[in-house]
């Protein structure tokens, strides 16, 4: 299967600004990063790929930055687009569509990396969406990886509240 021409929406209209607020960070971060994960969803429009015994469909993905401008030590803002691409026949199967599937937002410090994201139902109906995370991960950034945190303030977290820190999004739809 060749890479289609994937074509970027010139025209989105699904913008959501996306803000991330950092509470009780023991430190500063080295970089503040996001992306955007797509993927087409109608496998029908995509060609089989491999054997005939074993013919599958893989489905074009791609990962579109999010620029988060620095707005104060614990707020950074950037926008996220629900319909970055354009839907096209990039095979001639069909019109592929394409979903977005998470906002992410990636704050670096050292070799470790802290993901919170956002599902698309969760920035569509704008809701704000915490990441809990303990000193240790934050301490621990010599190796390189990532951690997710945890989205509920579990009996383990409640019980080391000195511990723990949070990275909490925000969605709110853009005026264009």
């Amino acid at each position: 299967m060749n890479d289609p021409d994937i074509k970027q929406n010139p025209h989105p209209t699904m913008r959501y600004d996306v803000t991330i607020t950092i509470e009780g960070a023991p430190g500063p971060f080295d970089s503040v990063d996001g992306i955007m994960q797509y993927e087409v969803t109608n496998l029908a429009c995509v060609p089989k790929t491999g054997g005939p015994m074993n013919a599958m469909r893989i489905p074009p993905k791609a990962w579109p930055r999010i620029t988060f401008n620095k707005v104060s030590d614990n707020i950074y803002k950037g926008t996220a687009y629900g319909d970055y691409f354009k839907d096209e026949d990039y095979f001639g199967l069909g019109v592929c569509h394409w979903s977005l599937i998470a906002a992410r937002a990636e704050l670096k410090v050292n070799k470790l990396t802290l993901v919170s994201y956002l599902s698309p139902e969760q920035l569509f109906s704008q809701q704000t969406v915490p990441s809990y995370f303990v000193r240790e991960d934050y301490d621990d950034n010599q190796h390189e990886r990532s951690s997710s945190g945890e989205t509920h303030l579990t009996d383990y977290l409640r019980s080391r509240p000195q511990s723990v820190f949070s990275i909490t999004l925000t969605a709110k739809e853009s005026a264009q």
